[in-house]
């Protein structure tokens, strides 16, 4: 009688440790697959001709990301009419020049920024599986604290908005903007009181910016009347599986919206009043710790403005 000849062992976890090499090798090269993304929304007046606003985020520089800084430089070719920072731009307490220098020609166009937890801490490394337990709400405050008000100061050199709890004005070309802006919802820094109120029905577009989008920031921009609210941080889950797509946000927006153009509420349509557009940007880096990205290319978005 014929019986199975049984696998070494020793097979066995060879094969697994192949396996293993082959994902790690998979999702090092993922995490330096620069991507650029194109969406539209359809928010500016109708007759308005279209704008291009390049939405950054999560771009997590350390001097020694030669490849990311080529390719961030190589944006300013795009000539965006507006350009949009959702935070987190450091991983290292020397990285603010290499992101000014990346930025380059960007800096030189209309912008607004606000900044996210990575900017003002240190990174430290974490277990990832973390990402997939419920939020025990402890926030890494206790590191040394990185030169973000250097980073600031070359932003606000350069003209862009700081929208850091607060709101803005800004005329692009013919087309008027009315922002606002909050910190980072994700170390609870956001003022909600501070930018209650109306959207300012004379501007053109109205827009919401915040680098984590949690539901009381998206809740909040969408019932004051902003056209769409723009943010990042989500990673878009960063490791992704085929079919299922994210499984955390590490905020508490559902993984079906961790990246890329949705409404808010989830459920409305167009028109309908108390809702917004919402573009989440799935970011440009990682942790410095673990460089790794699964089925979520890092990605930079081209936002195309179109008539209502």
């Amino acid at each position: 009688m014929w019986q199975p000849c049984p696998v070494p062992l020793t097979r066995i976890l060879g094969l697994g440790a192949l396996a293993g090499l082959g994902l790690a090798g998979y999702a090092a090269a993922e995490a330096r697959s620069y991507t650029l993304r194109r969406t539209e929304l359809p928010i500016l007046p109708p007759g308005h001709p279209d704008l291009r606003v390049l939405h950054l985020s999560d771009i997590h520089m350390t001097p020694g990301q030669q490849a990311k800084q080529a390719w961030l430089r190589g944006l300013a070719d795009l000539e965006p009419d507006l350009v949009v920072n959702t935070g987190d731009n450091l991983s290292h307490r020397t990285a603010v020049r290499p992101v000014l220098d990346s930025l380059g020609p960007l800096l030189e166009r209309p912008g607004v920024f606000v900044f996210g937890s990575n900017d003002y801490f240190e990174p430290t490394l974490r277990n990832p599986l973390r990402y997939l337990l419920p939020d025990d709400g402890q926030r890494n405050i206790h590191t040394p604290q990185l030169p973000w008000p250097r980073l600031r100061e070359g932003f606000l050199e350069a003209g862009w908005l700081d929208l850091t709890n607060t709101h803005e004005r800004l005329e692009v070309g013919s087309t008027s903007f009315a922002f606002a802006g909050v910190d980072d919802p994700h170390l609870g820094y956001d003022d909600l009181a501070a930018v209650a109120g109306p959207a300012d029905p004379e501007a053109d577009v109205r827009l919401g910016v915040a680098h984590a989008p949690y539901l009381r920031v998206l809740d909040r921009f969408a019932l004051d009347g902003y056209d769409a609210v723009l943010a990042g941080h989500t990673h878009g889950g960063q490791v992704c599986l085929p079919g299922v797509g994210a499984l955390t946000t590490n905020c508490d927006l559902e993984a079906a919206r961790a990246k890329g153009r949705h409404r808010h509420p989830a459920a409305s349509r167009p028109g309908d009043p108390g809702s917004t557009w919402l573009h989440v940007s799935a970011g440009l880096g990682t942790s410095p710790y673990v460089r790794f990205r699964v089925a979520c290319r890092p990605e930079v978005t081209l936002v195309t403005l179109t008539g209502r």
